[in-house]
């Protein structure tokens, strides 16, 4: 592994630029839950020796160019205090009390920008026990570092399997189970449709970033300012078996089965707080990892300088995914069944090419604010973001400290809701980061639950066999 020396730089990918500019700026939180009492007697010995070698950009800002104004990373000396926080809670009290001074910590830690003085991470170690966990880890890392496959590399590099720490860490499977076709006719007519719809989505990204807007709901405030206001963070745990019940008696995707839960659950929770908002217009923006590779790869093949396909950085696309609306399916199943039809469509559009195409263009001739002010716009006139990632699947440790718990969040996009979901142990966690005082996160997860209940319930009814 190669490192540059203090003082030395690279330049920062467009996509980094557009994410830490006066317009955006995005991190993600990525919460460790842990069994037993925290001891951060190794912190900083962990961060130095196991951290920091990750990668050059732990331990670099990012600055200016002083010719032509074009950002780059600068290795700096990295104090490791600066980054390492342990907050101060008033002793023994429940941990149905802690849970409360924990949901205004990640709150405030949610809304608060990064120095850019110093290197765009950090790490809060929370020592007292909730109704989750003995003790709580947080990383905080900005998103111009790289997207939540990388991110998620490097974080899992750091971990090991609780159980035999000389053995890798595994993961689900993510080959697809259904049968590919080559028939001659088949392949032309997939052109054709990849064609039409790649036409589609661009010109409907583009109107969609500019000037079609989602109609204002419970979800969606439609207010300028709404990435600086507070969030709450609360989550779900799904069985990965359920789960994969429906994904076979339905013959869809993992990812179809918990996009048709998150619409079906929004649709409940729009109705519940007013019937009108069923037929309203309402957008998913889900991201997709664009690498063509089916788990995570070492960290030092993705930080390989000749590495473009798999490399380490931002490669994701965004789906736009219009929320079927209530009025228009009767059967629960139908909102799995939808997801699944109109993402496997979008999914063969190669949309998310000319995007970055375009994004390139606008950052030519407007510059990096210029293409951040359009994606700025992609994201504040859909209604929410949707993003899953896959974990281990045993129990790992951070330096012998078995983790009980493990999801992430996404914060600083303008929207009012942001959706995430994780996997680990034979679990789903499913994160949402709701604006406060506008969206009621309680009803919200109720509203959840509530679709994963019918839509498993419904899944007992039919055949296994049975496809859309």
């Amino acid at each position: 592994m190669e490192f540059r020396e203090e003082g030395e730089v690279e330049p920062v990918s467009p996509t980094g630029q557009y994410f830490n500019s006066s317009i955006l700026s995005v991190a993600i939180l990525a919460v460790l839950e842990f069994e037993l009492p925290i001891n951060d007697s190794q912190a900083l010995s962990l961060l130095q020796d196991v951290f920091l070698p990750i990668n050059p950009r732990f331990s670099s800002i990012m600055v200016s160019d002083n010719v032509d104004q074009k950002k780059q990373w600068k290795r700096v000396e990295v104090k490791l205090e600066d980054h390492v926080h342990v907050p101060i809670f008033p002793p023994k009290m429940s941990p149905e009390s802690y849970d409360e001074y924990f949901d205004d910590y990640i709150s405030n830690l949610a809304a608060e920008k990064f120095p850019q003085n110093r290197p765009l991470w950090e790490i809060h170690i929370l020592k007292y026990p909730t109704s989750h966990a003995a003790g709580t880890l947080i990383f905080k890392l900005h998103h111009a570092l790289g997207d939540g496959y990388s991110l998620m590399g490097a974080l899992l590099s750091c971990l090991q399997s609780a159980q035999n720490p000389s053995v890798p860490l595994t993961f689900p499977s993510l080959k697809s189970s259904g049968p590919q076709t080559t028939h001659k006719t088949k392949i032309v007519s997939q052109f054709f449709s990849s064609v039409f719809q790649t036409v589609s989505d661009f010109s409907w990204s583009i109107l969609k970033s500019n000037f079609v807007e989602d109609d204002r709901t419970p979800i969606r405030s439609g207010e300028d300012g709404v990435e600086f206001r507070p969030i709450t963070l609360s989550t779900l745990t799904f069985s990965i078996d359920e789960i994969k019940l429906i994904k076979n008696k339905l013959g869809v995707t993992t990812n179809d089965v918990i996009s048709g839960i998150i619409f079906l659950g929004t649709r409940i929770y729009m109705q519940e707080v007013t019937q009108k908002s069923s037929n309203a217009r309402c957008t998913a923006l889900v991201l997709l990892n664009t690498r063509n590779i089916e788990g995570y790869m070492p960290i030092k093949e993705m930080i390989e300088p000749n590495n473009d396909e798999m490399s380490w950085g931002n490669q994701f696309g965004f789906l736009h995914v219009s929320v079927p609306k209530s009025t228009e399916i009767s059967n629960p199943l139908d909102f799995v069944w939808e997801a699944q039809k109109i993402i496997k469509k979008k999914r063969s559009s190669a949309a998310g090419y000319l995007t970055s195409w375009l994004l390139d263009v606008l950052k030519k001739f407007r510059g990096p604010e210029g293409a951040a002010r359009y994606i700025h716009g992609t994201l504040k006139n859909s209604s929410m973001t949707i993003s899953n990632m896959i974990g281990p699947v045993e129990q790992m440790a951070l330096a012998n400290q078995p983790v009980c718990g493990f999801y992430y969040m996404v914060v600083g996009p303008p929207q009012c809701l942001t959706i995430t979901a994780l996997s680990y142990m034979g679990k789903l966690r499913v994160a949402f980061g709701a604006e406060k005082g506008f969206i009621d996160s309680h009803k919200l997860k109720a509203s959840m639950q509530n679709a994963f209940g019918v839509i498993l319930e419904a899944s007992y009814q039919i055949p296994p066999a049975k496809a859309a």
